[in-house]
């Protein structure tokens, strides 16, 4: 299935391709954007540098940024180079074809779970049981696809008895993809968009979506895009010398919590005196570091006006499963050291 509304890219344009066979003239590739259309890149156009080894610069099975020289759409001819292709290209290209694979990822399992896209609104699960013909083909069609990924093949169409649900992947992409991508850039926008804003979206499409698909679609949409939570932390010191001594320490403390708010709450934690860490749960990191620095530098202002300073350890920034569970530990090894030190007071006082 190809992403794109053209069944050939333009000359100029960048597309993604995989590599499947190196040759005397040049390397034989499939377009992975346009339904595993063949293409070439002579010899002369896989690198500005005089090429000593074709294997160290391309390999078969690996996926490579390339822009269109030629495009012959009578013989199906495809001329390729990966020399004239900048790193700033292969960035665009890569989030491009990034941002179509998740569409197209999308819109299959739409296709699978919806009897047709122009229907009376019946989910697959209540069509009428497969007979002998299409169960054999659906087992067929498991078992090159299965084949397919022991290989690495990355399987887009042509699967056995697939041929309903290609069928319907196309209509989407007529229906709803391609216009989308017309009116928002790309239809992986229109899908972002559409997470706040369905009725806005879907209702600029000509022809309009069933309630079925429309419901099948909005729903993989919100499970596929919605943003995960991450953790982020900052780690810092306090110490107050001064008569305020601990209680400036949580004053300061209290007015960085205060630095929250409903996507950003801000949590302070003591490890061990004088570390303090400064944690949250987001799904906009730049936001989430803006406020934990905002909440670093309140800290810091209030516990300087009570004599006390701050140092910061580690400055806000997304932290992983290790890195907390590492906190986890330090936190619990200093809570079994406090543990036995007021032990060893209790028995000397016996």
């Amino acid at each position: 299935m190809r992403y794109y509304e053209q069944k050939y890219p333009e000359v100029d344009e960048l597309v993604m391709v995989q590599v499947r066979q190196i040759a005397e003239m040049g390397a034989y590739v499939k377009l992975l954007e346009y339904d595993n259309t063949e293409g070439m890149i002579l010899l002369s156009e896989l690198s500005r540098r005089r090429i000593r080894s074709v294997q160290k610069l391309i390999r078969v099975g690996r996926n490579e940024v390339v822009v269109v020289l030629r495009v012959d759409k009578e013989k199906g001819y495809i001329d390729l180079s990966k020399r004239r292709v900048s790193p700033e290209d292969i960035v665009k290209c890569e989030e491009r074809y990034m941002k179509s694979k998740t569409v197209a990822s999308i819109l299959r399992h739409v296709a699978s779970k919806i009897a047709s896209v122009a229907g009376d609104g019946a989910e697959k699960e209540a069509a009428p049981a497969p007979g002998p013909a299409e169960k054999e083909n659906k087992r067929a069609a498991r078992k090159a696809r299965q084949a397919a990924a022991e290989e690495g093949i990355e399987v887009e169409h042509e699967i056995p008895g697939g041929g309903n649900e290609e069928e319907k992947l196309e209509q989407l992409y007529d229906q709803i993809a391609w216009p989308l991508g017309k009116k928002y850039g790309h239809p992986y926008d229109a899908f972002k968009l559409a997470l706040t804003e369905p009725d806005v979206v879907f209702a600029s499409l000509e022809t309009p979506i069933s309630p079925s698909t429309l419901s099948v679609l909005t729903s993989t949409i919100a499970r596929r895009l919605t943003p995960q939570p991450i953790k982020l932390r900052a780690d810092i010191e306090l110490t107050c010398y001064t008569p305020a001594g601990i209680d400036a320490i949580k004053k300061a403390l209290r007015a960085g919590e205060k630095q929250s708010n409903e996507a950003v709450p801000i949590k302070a934690k003591l490890v061990a005196p004088p570390l303090y860490v400064l944690s949250t749960n987001a799904t906009d990191k730049h936001a989430a570091v803006d406020r934990l620095e905002r909440a670093i530098e309140t800290i810091q202002s209030t516990i300087e006006k009570h004599g006390g300073s701050l140092m910061v350890k580690m400055k806000p920034k997304a932290v992983s499963e290790t890195d907390e569970q590492d906190l986890a530990q330090l936190m619990a090894k200093v809570g079994q050291e406090n543990a036995e030190v007021s032990g060893d007071e209790d028995d000397e006082e016996v």
